[in-house]
């Protein structure tokens, strides 16, 4: 099971990587405090996948090293189907969001999936696209009115939510 979390950190970017893009030094250093280490109420961390955010860098008195706060981020491609929500479900036309229909003693009662809710979810499937860019060939390169290739994700997850303990951190939320 995966948990995609959001963070923000301040990196240290010692001077001798000025040369270098900022976020490319920031990258490196992220992924050497963070990736292949278990983060408390997080989990192990894989690797970092994006940088969302990117504050003003500073420079101490007595350190030569730039400080930069960061957002890091995880990518938008996670599908999640229909088949793989907890059961009975059913999308709601009007707010345009899935419904659990939860039932217990005291009857069903509807939880609501919201769109930028944080979830846990279990991945069932990963794929990966090659989406390096390849030269037209000389046919493709005289004809002016083609389409436009289909943008694809170059890497997507599958998620499933069927599971109890899964879906919205609110519903197993303790008080």
């Amino acid at each position: 099971m995966f948990v995609l979390v959001e963070m923000v950190d301040t990196v240290r970017i010692p001077p001798w990587q000025f040369e270098r893009k900022l976020n490319d030094s920031i990258a490196e250093e992220l992924n050497k405090k963070l990736a292949n280490k278990v983060v408390y109420n997080v989990g192990l961390c894989i690797c970092l996948f994006d940088i969302t955010k990117l504050e003003d860098a500073y420079v101490f008195p007595g350190d030569g090293a730039s400080h930069t706060k960061v957002s890091l981020g995880f990518f938008d491609d996670i599908l999640i189907p229909p088949e793989s929500l907890q059961q009975p479900a059913k999308f709601d036309e009007a707010e345009q969001v899935w419904v659990w229909e939860y039932e217990t003693e005291e009857g069903a009662h509807d939880l609501y999936m919201d769109t930028g809710e944080e979830i846990r979810f279990r991945v069932v499937d990963e794929s990966f696209v090659d989406t390096s860019p390849t030269g037209p060939s000389s046919a493709e390169a005289t004809s002016s009115n083609e389409e436009l290739p289909k943008k694809e994700a170059p890497y997507t997850l599958v998620g499933s939510i069927s599971e109890p303990g899964l879906g919205l951190l609110s519903w197993w939320t303790s008080n």
